[in-house]
């Protein structure tokens, strides 16, 4: 029994192109190596001495470079291809990360964050529009979720690493080893794939088939970026309020934060394929289980307002990670094959943005209302734009069928 359970869960895997492999690979060596991340405002505190708004400001600066450059990968992928965007992303990217350890004063440094951020995020949505090249058309959800699993593995590894590099290299090491990540990945991605032009199928859509010619004009994209903004504003607060929260009203030490962090990284590692899988096997639609996956969200900041007992912090973060598994493989692959032809950048660009964005306002939005009104409010806020985005769900649920009945 046991040998079919795990015979079943291999299968999973199974019926990738090597293209999509070597993608994960890479994915998940440029992920290990953004070590910089978890202690980058350490290092502008503790390392370079700026006070907590200078480190705000230049973290603001990061933010917007991640936009401009998801909105310029995508504009750029459509006009000369995904391939050209990623190698060029990825090697400049190493090269400034080597030139950043010089720059040292407050200015230079908001300058050379919003740069770097630029150039590094132009690859995420070419990346995106790459998986839909180079996967097979039934695979295309699953890839998505394969390249993920190479995400939160790369994320679990690096900050571990980083820790490990400061101690012996300090943070120039850091720096050094966070380029040559990024310079190495794509050296082995262009050794080992090659160039391809996108399918016609990937502009045939899954669930929709009139869609706008501008995305600009794409209203039912529009509302569904919405539920994405607020999904991700909910999700980053896993790693900026929560990880306080552990702390002040638990006494939660880091390791044990970190813990329950691992957790939600394991949970996503072992189940969000088999979901990913059984889904597509029973062709369940997307928005619905995007749907479910909001309701889950909402739920896990509810339950925090029950502070009595440190076991509500797990309750919470099971359903924040059943929330996240049924939501962002799936708005993927929605936003992928909403896109009509040789609009797939720009789609993917803005779908990247909304994350970005969210990420700027989740830390922003959260900490001012924890130091406004305190944690029960900040809870109460959140599990309530958590039903904004059911309640966006559902109108775009009704959106698509009357879509699907003009035609």
């Amino acid at each position: 029994m046991l040998k079919t359970a795990f015979q079943r869960y291999i299968n999973n895997y199974r019926g990738f192109t090597r293209e999509i492999w070597i993608l994960t690979l890479i994915t998940f060596i440029n992920r290990a190596g953004t070590m910089v991340l978890p202690f980058l405002s350490k290092y502008l505190k503790e390392d370079l001495n700026f006070s907590y708004e200078q480190v705000g400001w230049i973290m603001v600066c990061f933010g917007f470079g991640s936009m401009l450059g998801s909105w310029l990968g995508g504009k750029l992928s459509d006009k000369i291809g995904f391939y050209k965007i990623m190698v060029f992303s990825l090697f400049t990217s190493g090269l400034l990360l080597f030139a950043v350890q010089y720059v040292r004063t407050f200015w230079g440094l908001c300058f050379a964050m919003f740069l770097i951020m630029t150039v590094a995020d132009m690859f995420r949505p070419a990346m995106f529009v790459s998986l839909g090249t180079y996967a097979k058309p039934e695979n295309r959800t699953r890839a998505l979720t394969l390249v993920r699993l190479a995400v939160n593995l790369g994320f679990t590894a690096g900050p571990a690493l980083g820790g490990l590099i400061i101690m012996n290299l300090g943070y120039s090491g850091l720096f050094w080893v966070d380029g040559a990540s990024c310079i190495v990945s794509i050296l082995i991605f262009t050794v080992l794939v090659k160039e391809r032009k996108k399918p016609a199928d990937l502009n045939v859509s899954e669930s929709v088939t009139e869609i706008p010619a501008s995305v600009f004009t794409d209203k039912i994209f529009w509302i569904f970026l919405f539920v994405c903004f607020i999904t991700a504003m909910l999700f980053f607060q896993l790693f900026t309020t929560l990880p306080l929260y552990h702390n002040e009203k638990f006494g939660l030490t880091e390791f044990q934060s970190g813990l329950l962090l691992s957790l939600n990284g394991l949970l996503i590692f072992f189940l969000e394929m088999p979901i990913v899988s059984i889904s597509q096997r029973k062709n369940i639609d997307k928005l619905k289980i995007i749907l479910w996956g909001c309701l889950l969200m909402s739920i896990s900041f509810y339950v925090l307002l029950i502070n009595v007992w440190a076991g509500t912090l797990i309750v919470s973060i099971l359903f924040i990670t059943f929330g996240e598994m049924f939501i962002f493989p799936f708005s993927n692959s929605f936003a992928l094959s909403r896109a009509p032809k040789g609009h797939e950048g720009r789609y993917m660009a803005l779908f990247t943005m909304s994350f970005s964005l969210a990420h700027i306002a989740s830390s922003k939005t959260g900490l001012e209302i924890i130091a406004n009104f305190g944690y029960q409010t900040n809870w109460f806020v959140m599990g309530t734009l958590g039903i904004l985005s059911v309640a966006g769900c559902i109108w775009l649920q009704k959106l698509v069928k009357a879509e699907q009945q003009r035609l």
